[in-house]
């Protein structure tokens, strides 16, 4: 029996290493949904594409941040204020998750969110004005840990962009393009708890959205 017992043993082991195997990819694979895109993350695993790159001739980009941010991270424990993003940043992904848009990074608290990108799709700009509308409203009566306001400044562009993969240890999907500028110009030079657009853009959804005329602003450090 001793005999016995040794050889079954022996020959029921290695499975487990197996298994451990397929649990560690099942977990890779969560993580790598959780970074990028599901059609992105399904081209990563093809070792064939050793670049993902992409252009796009129509998509929307949104950029938000807090105003005042830097006294905000200047006077509150770092705790708190680590604590406090984490919450507002969960609430706005869950709008984006619902309006079927793509969170592309955050940066402290520079929030960038593509419309069209990775699929492509007709009603990118609405989509993402939609959101826009949605997180102005969504951070209406919220305060800090020092209890102010939490108004953003939000801007919003469209346009041609390219897409891609960047990054070998850690790798995540960032956008390129005048229309990034753009946005990323429109949330700088914008007027705290508003969402400021290019003329384009004002063209594009005049008939299905308000807008109040702001005047000629200085862009010129578009790149």
């Amino acid at each position: 029996m001793f005999i016995i017992a040794t050889v079954w043993f022996a020959i029921r082991r290695p499975p487990a290493p197996r298994k451990r195997w397929k649990s560690s990819t099942k977990r890779s694979e969560s993580l790598l949904a959780n970074i990028l895109p599901a059609s992105i993350a399904e081209r990563l695993k093809d070792p064939a594409h050793n670049i993902i790159a992409d252009r796009y001739e129509d998509a929307s980009i949104l950029f938000a941040d807090i105003a005042g941010y830097t006294k905000r991270a200047s006077d509150t424990p770092p705790t708190e204020l680590v604590r406090f993003l984490d919450a507002l940043y969960t609430d706005l992904d869950a709008l984006v998750d619902r309006h079927g848009l793509e969170k592309v990074k955050t940066s402290g608290d520079s929030y960038m969110v593509v419309s069209g990108v990775p699929e492509p799709r007709p009603d990118h700009l609405e989509a993402l004005a939609s959101l826009a509308l949605d997180m102005a409203e969504a951070v209406a009566g919220l305060t800090d840990p020092q209890g102010r306001e939490v108004p953003l400044r939000i801007g919003v562009a469209s346009g041609p962009v390219v897409a891609g993969v960047v990054g070998r240890a850690s790798s995540s999907t960032d956008v390129w393009g005048d229309a990034v500028n753009v946005a990323a110009r429109m949330e700088s030079t914008d007027v705290e708890g508003r969402i400021q657009v290019p003329h384009n853009v004002y063209q594009l959804l005049s008939e299905r959205f308000e807008f109040e005329e702001r005047g000629e602003i200085d862009v010129k450090a578009r790149a």
